[in-house]
């Protein structure tokens, strides 16, 4: 190991070798010492910042770029090469089966998620590093179950999701350090494959979550920058895609664009992640209490205005503007409600591609095609950078305006308790991506029912029957539903669906929700993974 090393975990011990190579941990640790401390200082900045929001002082535009939005001549790079036409992406994890076909779906590109479709056990992981770095020299080809799976002539452009600057990776300790979890992710799939990349005409392309200040967006090209003299690259060569997809990001997608501006590929609209965010940045203000999940829609008003800021800014940029996901998953054996939910799906991709989207999200290959009609129906050319919606006005409140029609129903709390509990305990056991009630829930989904427990019990609100949401109510609920919970995710197992039962009645207790359910149970992965207790509490 180079000096000040550690690898605290022996699990996956083949992928392990392949990867920590000598030359790829130096490239590892030169990141962590020179930028480590300023992801400190910007995560200092995120708690002060939400102590602002918490007594009062309004999310608003940053007065001190008010320059940068008001300067028209300024773009974004061009689009690199496989990048120029990205009207249906499909996203997932990056097991091995999952990585081929998606690559094989007939999406324009596939977002390899090492985020929040994905549970961060070590082997998961490294497996996932292996498996991209075989799928981008055409040698992942494999059997299973009788079944060939084989990569096609064409597959889709590889685009990867490192988790976000909030998390550590603390299987892996530099100076005694945990390492950030994003420069792990980017390190290992940057040293091994950009130059590969660029050999077969792309490049190394990314998707990067979860950030709400544009000095965040700053740090990674500031990576970038350094990465790719590191290894003797061309300076641009990388291209990232940013997640809108916290409340105080929407007001600085301009300058978060501009930081990048040399290595963009646009913004995202990452709704269900933006509702979580809208819910505990404003976790103060009694007026921001959202009815049920299913009532917060894309045409609300907080929603719509962000979909219509975010597209106007990337166009204005010359930049994709890329739509969400539709949580929808096709039915099988009821072809009635099957085609009730594909319905849901067509909508929601008209709604986008009317809107000025370049292009959209799905999470399963069989949607591919119904995504696809939709966007060649309506998008004639690789994107709609034209569609300049020099219509749209979006002041400060109206990404703030909380008018949400609809209700808080008992069905609704019974929902998020049952999506809370199986999406934990799945994520608990290693799988970051479930099927529940034929929706695909992931991480950013269960954060929204974690969130809107706990606001709805804080704020004492009442159901559309009269009844109050108490901690009585709740407690007796998740008593009452989790004994389902095995059935309702096969696979669980029991002593995770105890701590995340656990964890639930602890979260609705608490003043504040704790910002991310992923870093409070990472020590859980950890002491699966074999790291000694001394070093798990790193991760919290």
């Amino acid at each position: 190991m180079p000096q000040g090393v550690r690898i605290l975990s022996k699990a996956a011990p083949q992928a392990q070798a392949e990867l920590f190579t000598d030359p790829a941990l130096e490239f590892l640790a030169a990141l962590h010492r020179t930028f480590e401390p300023i992801r400190q200082s910007l995560l200092i900045r995120r708690e002060e910042a939400q102590r602002r929001y918490d007594s009062g002082v309004p999310l608003d535009f940053p007065p001190e770029t008010a320059h940068i939005r008001a300067e028209p001549s300024w773009h974004c790079a061009p689009p690199a090469p496989g990048l120029e036409d990205r009207r249906i992406e499909i996203t997932g994890p990056t097991d091995r089966k999952m990585v081929v076909n998606a690559l094989n779906s007939g999406a324009k590109t596939f977002m390899a998620d090492f985020e929040d479709s994905n549970s961060p056990t070590f082997t998961n992981m490294l497996n996932g590093q292996v498996n991209l770095r075989d799928a981008i020299r055409r040698n992942i080809d494999f059997e299973a179950g009788g079944k060939q799976y084989k990569l096609s002539a064409q597959p889709a452009v590889l685009i990867v999701r490192p988790r976000g600057w909030h998390l550590d990776e603390s299987r892996v300790m530099i100076d005694n350090v945990p390492v950030s979890a994003s420069i792990f992710d980017f390190a290992i799939y940057f040293f091994h494959n950009a130059k590969e990349l660029v050999r077969r005409g792309l490049g190394p392309y990314f998707y990067l979550p979860k950030m709400e200040h544009y000095l965040e967006a700053r740090l990674w090209n500031d990576i970038f920058n350094f990465s790719q003299s590191y290894i003797g690259m061309p300076l641009n060569t990388i291209r990232a895609t940013v997640l809108i997809e916290t409340l105080p990001a929407a007001f600085h997608m301009e300058e978060i664009l501009f930081e990048l501006r040399n290595h963009s590929s646009g913004l995202n609209c990452g709704r269900w992640d933006y509702i979580f965010s809208f819910i505990k940045k404003r976790r103060a203000d009694r007026s921001a209490v959202l009815p049920d999940r299913k009532d917060v829609t894309m045409t609300v008003g907080f929603m719509d205005a962000y979909v219509r800021l975010l597209i106007q800014t990337c166009h204005k940029r010359k930049v994709a503007a890329m739509g969400g996901m539709s949580a929808q998953i096709p039915i099988k054996d009821d072809p009635k409600a099957n085609e009730v939910a594909m319905d849901k799906v067509r909508a929601d991709k008209l709604r986008e591609v009317k809107a000025g989207h370049d292009g959209t999200w799905i999470a399963h290959p069989l949607i591919e095609k119904i995504a696809r009609k939709i966007f060649d129906e309506n998008m004639l050319g690789p994107n709609q950078y034209h569609v300049l919606r020099e219509d749209v006005r979006v002041a400060a409140a109206d990404l703030l305006n909380t008018h949400v029609p609809g209700k808080i129903t008992e069905e609704g709390v019974r929902e998020n308790i049952s999506t809370s509990l199986a999406y934990t305990s799945a994520w608990m056991g290693g799988n970051g991506c479930i099927p529940l009630n034929f929706l695909m829930e992931d991480a950013a989904t269960a954060e929204i029912t974690r969130v809107q427990l706990w606001q709805w019990v804080h704020y004492k609100v009442r159901l559309d029957n009269g009844n109050p949401v108490t901690l009585e109510y709740v407690d007796r609920l998740i008593g009452e539903l989790a004994p389902g919970i095995k059935k309702l995710a096969p696979g669980v197992k029991d002593e995770h669906v105890k701590v995340a039962a656990e964890y639930l009645k602890a979260q609705v207790r608490r003043q504040w929700p704790s910002e991310f359910l992923t870093s409070d149970l990472m020590p859980y992965l950890a002491a699966a993974d074999g790291v000694e207790a001394a070093w798990q509490k790193a991760a919290l």
